[in-house]
C-alpha cells in the first residue's frame, strides 16, 4: 500500500505561509505581455560604466577566477572603510568590522539571523522594502510595523518608535532614502529616533543603500550619530549608485562582535561574494564617482519630470528626495493599488507596483521606478495620464514641457511629452 502524501505539509511553516514579493510577482508580467514599459523593478537603465566592467574582464584574464577570504578581498574592504571614513567620517576596522555580501540583501538577513532570537521584535516603518518583515518572520523574530504618511514626508519620529518599544524589541529597522516612498529623513528627526534606540538598548539595522541618491539635503549616516556606531549595523551597496544590480555585491559594516557573527553563518551559505563582482566594485569605489554623478543627474531631472507630471493629471505626489522612486496617490480614481497596477497593465502596458507590496499603509499608492529611460518615461507618464483621465470624473489636458538630457549641458533641447487626450 502506497501512503498518499501532502507534500506541502513537510515545507517549514514559516516559509510555506510567506507571501511571494509583491514586486516580484509584477516583474514576471514584463516577459509574459509584449510592448510593456517597466517603472516597476528598481534596477537602473544604465549599463555599468565601461571601466568598470573592463576591470572585471582584465581580472579575468589575469586568471582571478579563485575564492576570497569569507570577509571579502582585504582591499575592496580597506577601499569601503577608506569610503564610509571621508564621507561620513566614522572609522570601520577593515580586517574585522567589515564583511562583503552578495549583495544589501544577504546582509539584511545575515544581520537578521545573526541578532535575532525566537519572539524579538523588530520595528519596521511602512511603507518599506519588501524584504525586511519576511527576513524577521524567517528567524522566528516577530515583525512590529510603524505607519509612517504622505503628510509628515513618510518619516519616522522618535515618539513613535517610543510608543512601540515593548520589552521584546531588540532591532529598529531604518531605510533613508526609502524605497519605495523617495523619502529622506531631517537629521534632527533621526537623533531624535537614535537617542530612544540608545535608551531602550536597541540594535539599528539601517539600510543606505540608496545614500549616493540624495537629491534634497545631505543625508546623515546613523553610524556617525553619538553613540550610534557600536549599535548599528550599517548595510550598503553598489548596485544603484554604480548600475551594478546583476553584479550582486554589498556590504555590511559594525561592531566586531556582530560582523563576526555575521560571518559564521555567510562562511556556511555563500562562502564569499564572487571574486570578479568585488573587482569590480573595488574598481567602482576607486574610479566611479564621475560616472555616479552622471546617472544621479539624470535620475534627479526623472524625479522632477514624475513629480510634475503625476500632479497634472490628478495624481498627488509626495516629492521624493531620493532612492529613485515615486509613489503617487491613486485612491481618487476609486481603484485599489491592486486594481489599478492590474487595470494599467493590461489597459496601456504600464507596468508599476501596488503599494500595499510595501505594507498595508502603502494601501492607495502605487510605487513608479524612475529608473527607466527618459523615453520610456516619457511614454510611460503619457500612457498613465490617459488611463487616469478615463477614471477622474472630470479630465483636463495635460501638457508637460521638459528639457531633453543631451551630452552637451549648453545644448539643452524642449519639447512636449505628455498629452492626454
Amino acid at each position: 500500500m502506497t501512503l498518499q502524501t501532502d507534500w506541502s505539509e513537510m515545507i517549514n511553516p514559516a516559509v510555506r505561509d510567506l507571501p511571494p514579493s509583491g514586486i516580484r510577482r509584477f516583474f514576471d508580467l514584463v516577459t509574459e505581455v509584449k510592448g510593456i514599459i517597466s517603472l516597476g523593478v528598481g534596477e537602473p537603465d544604465f549599463v555599468t560604466p565601461w571601466h568598470i566592467r573592463e576591470a572585471c574582464l582584465y581580472s579575468l584574464e589575469k586568471g582571478y577566477t579563485m575564492y576570497t577570504s569569507n570577509h571579502g578581498m582585504l582591499e575592496l574592504r580597506e577601499e569601503i572603510a577608506r569610503d564610509i571614513h571621508d564621507t561620513y567620517k566614522v572609522d570601520y576596522n577593515p580586517r574585522s568590522e567589515i564583511l562583503v555580501t552578495v549583495g544589501v540583501s544577504e546582509g539584511l538577513d545575515l544581520a537578521m539571523r545573526a541578532l535575532l532570537q525566537p519572539g524579538d521584535e523588530v520595528l519596521i516603518p511602512q511603507p518599506s522594502y519588501v524584504s525586511y518583515a519576511p527576513c524577521v518572520i524567517l528567524t522566528g523574530g516577530k515583525p512590529v510595523y510603524i505607519s509612517t504618511a504622505a503628510e509628515n514626508g513618510f518619516q519616522l519620529t522618535g515618539e513613535q518608535v517610543e510608543k512601540a518599544i515593548t520589552p521584546k524589541t531588540k532591532i529598529l529597522v531604518l531605510s533613508y532614502p526609502n524605497n519605495p516612498t523617495g523619502a529622506t529623513i531631517d537629521r534632527q528627526n533621526l537623533l531624535e529616533m537614535t537617542e530612544v534606540a540608545a535608551a531602550h538598548n536597541l540594535i539599528v539595522i539601517s539600510d543606505e543603500v540608496y545614500d549616493k541618491l540624495t537629491y534634497v539635503g545631505e543625508h546623515t549616516c546613523v553610524s556617525s550619530l553619538p553613540g550610534m556606531r557600536e549599535r548599528t549595523v550599517l548595510l550598503n551597496g553598489f548596485s544603484k549608485a554604480y548600475a551594478m544590480t546583476g553584479w550582486r555585491v554589498g556590504y555590511a559594516a559594525g561592531n566586531g562582535d556582530f560582523i563576526s557573527a555575521m560571518t559564521k553563518i555567510h562562511q556556511y551559505t555563500m562562502l564569499c561574494a564572487p571574486i570578479t563582482a568585488q573587482v569590480a566594485a573595488l574598481e567602482a569605489l576607486k574610479n566611479g564617482r564621475r560616472e555616479m554623478r552622471k546617472m544621479i543627474d539624470m535620475y534627479n531631472r526623472r524625479r522632477r519630470l514624475v513629480v510634475e507630471a503625476f500632479r497634472e493629471m490628478g495624481l498627488p505626489c509626495f516629492e521624493p528626495r531620493g532612492a529613485f522612486y515615486a509613489f503617487p496617490d491613486i485612491r481618487s480614481t476609486g481603484l485599489s493599488s491592486e486594481e489599478f497596477a492590474m487595470q494599467l497593465l493590461k489597459e496601456e502596458k504600464v507596468l508599476v507596483v501596488p503599494g500595499d507590496a510595501f505594507g498595508e499603509q502603502g494601501e492607495g499608492f502605487v510605487r513608479c521606478a524612475y529608473a527607466a529611460s527618459w523615453e520610456d518615461l516619457g511614454e510611460a507618464l503619457k500612457r498613465m495620464g490617459s488611463f487616469v483621465k478615463r477614471r477622474l470624473s472630470r479630465g483636463k489636458v495635460l501638457t508637460a514641457s521638459f528639457r531633453k538630457p543631451v551630452q552637451n549641458e549648453k545644448e539643452e533641447q524642449v519639447g512636449t511629452v505628455l498629452a492626454l487626450p
